[in-house]
């Protein structure tokens, strides 16, 4: 059930008390929390459902400030503004639609129809920086990625990023508004990618000193399965779960981000790169030198950012993958008999876990003490080492832990697969002119330059 909906007792029962619900027989019971923006969902003839009030709201940790709408965003402490260039390249073919900007030594190339900016945040594939788009005084986050055809894999991971996300639509996922097209179509080697402003991201929130509630936890993993219900149902593994990638409003909205190591499923999980999913989030089966995995890789990070929440740290903070696996197997527990390891066909890895005693690993009741013994239940079923017996996206939903907050018949999965419509084989003038394309989806009527 959603948060806010009707719940359908028996006859001649109360109604189920659901989070963000306040008894009026029990007026001085707190208020819970409410998944956010959700007022629309509910079914005919029923109240709508109550938006999270601000008592519930999340204090963030170096949030982008959300500034009314049509002025531009708050400078926060150590964020770099963006200064106008008046001296665009010498070859700058669309003078009139595009300005310079220049923040934290970088040069954004931007519509003018977009403010000026501030630093978000940088990493190894682009930067990303927060904006006003003026002609909608919409707050949004413009992500370039610089030097896409550098290597050929990665201007591959930007295509099948564009390419996914312009076809996703889901409440959870993170919305791509807007691709910058080119100055030119032959010789532009930036990315620009627009996609919805969140206020942070859970890693904030985790490493934050700020309570967080039952409710919050589960209202965070309720959304975060929800939207992995229909990201595996339309045939898509995001392959790179963690906090830092999960992003959340101060109301607790969370959406899910960053698909450049996102692939659709082969029939059997063959051919793909083991070397995925940043380490601490890394499912047993990739550790193990398995290329053959499916959707039970997203659910191991699931389970580990549960305990990340839960314990507010890593579970499994290896050092390298060796340790990783170390990890896992002290508190997971070694039972050779219950077939755990038969997937398990890299030798020396094989030889190395036969070779361990049968051990009873850490109840996760005592790693977590004060946790709802649901949520602990839950997370036993997420890391699991064998894939096989790991509980999918759905089966998720379903758990106790989720039952006053999942309904099928709101949280429906994918219409039917994602195809891409592309192999991995391209070469790099056919992705550039594929990435060109992508484009030009969002600014129809436009031209080659």
């Amino acid at each position: 059930m959603l948060p806010g909906q009707v719940s359908s007792s028996s006859p001649g029962q109360a109604p189920r008390l659901l989070p963000g619900q306040v008894s009026r027989s029990s007026p001085s019971q707190a208020s819970r929390l409410l998944l956010p923006c959700q007022a629309s969902r509910s079914s005919p003839g029923q109240a709508p459902r109550l938006l999270l009030g601000q008592a519930s709201r999340l204090l963030l940790p170096g949030q982008a400030s959300r500034s009314s709408p049509g002025q531009a965003p708050r400078l926060l402490p150590g964020q770099a503004m963006a200064m106008l260039s008046n001296n665009p390249p010498a070859d700058f073919g669309n003078k009139e639609e595009m300005r310079f900007y220049t923040i934290s030594n970088t040069v954004f190339e931007i519509d003018a129809k977009y403010a000026p900016m501030k630093l978000l945040g940088e990493g190894a594939y682009g930067v990303v920086c927060s904006s006003i788009n003026r002609e909608t005084s919409e707050n949004v986050a413009i992500k370039k990625i610089r030097n896409v055809f550098e290597d050929r894999i990665d201007a591959l991971r930007t295509l099948r990023e564009m390419k996914l996300l312009g076809k996703i639509k889901h409440e959870n996922v993170i919305e791509m508004k807007d691709i910058m097209l080119p100055s030119t179509k032959r010789s532009f080697v930036d990315v620009y990618l627009v996609f919805e402003l969140m206020d942070t991201d859970l890693g904030q929130i985790i490493r934050s000193p700020q309570p967080l509630s039952d409710e919050q936890c589960q209202c965070f993993i309720f959304q975060l399965l929800r939207g992995l219900k229909y990201l595996h149902s339309a045939n898509v593994i995001h392959r790179d779960l963690k906090p830092g990638n999960l992003l959340v409003n101060s109301d607790c909205e969370l959406k899910i981000g960053d698909f450049g190591l996102a692939r659709t499923k082969s029939p059997r999980g063959e051919g793909m790169n083991g070397y995925v999913v940043t380490r601490w989030y890394r499912a047993p089966e990739l550790l193990v030198c398995s290329d053959s995995y499916d959707a039970a890789i997203d659910m191991w990070s699931v389970g580990c950012i549960f305990a990340a929440i839960l314990g507010r740290k890593p579970l499994f903070p290896g050092t390298d993958s060796a340790h990783q696996l170390e990890l896992i197997l002290n508190t997971l527990g070694v039972n050779h008999d219950a077939a755990d390891f038969d997937f398990v066909s890299y030798q020396p890895i094989r030889d190395y876990i036969d070779s361990l005693p049968d051990s009873p690993g850490v109840p996760f009741a005592s790693m977590f003490p004060d946790a709802n013994p649901l949520a602990v239940d839950l997370l036993k079923k997420l890391l699991v080492f064998n894939p096989a017996k790991r509980i999918n996206a759905t089966e998720a939903l379903e758990h106790p832990y989720m039952a006053q907050l999942y309904d099928p018949l709101l949280d429906p999965a994918a219409k039917g697969p994602i195809d891409l419509g592309f192999d991995d084989d391209l070469g790099e003038d056919k992705i550039r002119e594929m990435i060109w394309e992508e484009t030009l989806c969002y600014r129809p009527g436009k031209a080659a330059l």
